[in-house]
């Protein structure tokens, strides 16, 4: 299974954010996918696969059940989340990958565009400050 750190790339610190409290209602979902995919626990649950960016759910109950945790929301289903996630589709921010059940992939330039506008990202990829 491949990781990001494997292909040689390695996520901007700009799309990882301090870790909020549980039953913090500030963090968005992406940002907690983001959390999920860093730590090894959840590897059973969710991890990267294929394409950069990309990652699959493995067990959309358990992570349903953690967001719902994390945004003390007992009542949080598979359902209730992925109709958070295809908001991010509208956005570009996160698209489904077709032809893979409970697999999506991040638009890290989208991110970077929309989180902070005041870093150019090149052709390449390449994060810098705009002049």
């Amino acid at each position: 299974m491949k990781t990001p750190a494997d292909t040689g790339f390695a996520f901007p610190d700009w799309a990882y954010k301090p870790e909020s409290s549980p039953g913090s209602r500030q963090i968005q979902l992406w940002h907690f996918i983001l959390e999920l995919l860093r730590k090894e626990e959840y590897q059973g649950v969710i991890a990267w696969q294929g394409d950069y960016g990309e990652f699959v759910i493995k067990d959309p109950d358990e992570v349903a059940r953690l967001w719902g945790v994390r945004k003390c929301k007992p009542q949080m289903n598979y359902d209730k989340l992925s109709r958070a996630l295809r908001y991010y589709y509208n956005k570009r921010i996160l698209h489904k990958t077709k032809g893979k059940r409970f697999t999506y992939k991040f638009n890290f330039n989208k991110l970077v565009l929309v989180n902070y506008p005041f870093i150019d990202v090149g052709l390449a990829g390449e994060v810098g400050q705009r002049p």
